[in-house]
């Protein structure tokens, strides 16, 4: 009988195709593992530790790797987790279950696709319109008292990023970071009444 299996994915810096693999969490908890692209560009490497995973994540939009730190009970079982590049905001890999991580691959290679396009070094935002209209339905979320944290406090910072909005509790340091680069990320923020920054963010 097959146990439990996670699904990982990123973009190769190299052929700038998606990287989708899955794993057993077994075999995650297991040992190493090493997570190649086809085209032998670009790998992304997951040592486990007992109770936290180190992840080397190879990076589209900046060209370097990225050293992030997990929980391993998290990365075992969490439905989705999102990791970003600390240059440009974009995430640069999804980790959690296969249906999860494919809607959001969808929605990186889109954004990716925005910034191929885009001239360099032109504009603030990698969508100037999509961010626009994010900040005016935060202000809206804002503005009838809907943005809270888990710890109960609703003093928080908001720090615009070039394809996100990362909202951060004031109390205690959890954050909340929010896409904004293509028209589903503005959906999505459209359909949410409240928001509410919780955990510490991991990445």
């Amino acid at each position: 009988m097959e146990g439990p299996k996670r699904t990982l994915a990123y973009l190769c810096p190299k052929c700038k195709q998606s990287v989708v693999v899955e794993r057993s969490v077994f075999r995650l908890a297991a040992s190493s593992d090493k997570l190649p692209c086809p085209c032998g560009g670009s790998a992304l490497l997951v040592e486990m530790e007992a109770d936290h995973v180190d992840l080397t994540v190879p990076c589209l939009y900046c060209g370097g790797d990225h050293h992030v730190r997990c929980g391993a009970h998290a990365f075992l079982h969490e439905k989705a987790l999102a990791f970003s590049c600390k240059a440009t905001g974009l995430d640069c890999l999804y980790v959690g279950e296969e249906e999860a991580v494919f809607r959001a691959v969808r929605r990186l290679e889109e954004a990716a696709a925005q910034m191929a396009e885009k001239p360099e070094g032109e504009g603030t935002f990698l969508n100037e319109t999509i961010m626009t209209e994010i900040l005016g339905e935060l202000k809206d979320i804002a503005g009838r008292g809907g943005i809270s944290c888990s710890c109960g406090a609703k003093e928080y910072k908001v720090k615009v990023l070039y394809s996100a909005v990362e909202l951060e509790c004031a109390h205690c340091g959890a954050k909340l970071r929010l896409p904004a680069a293509t028209g589903e990320d503005l959906e999505d923020l459209c359909c949410r009444y409240t928001l509410t920054i919780g955990g510490k963010g991991e990445n």
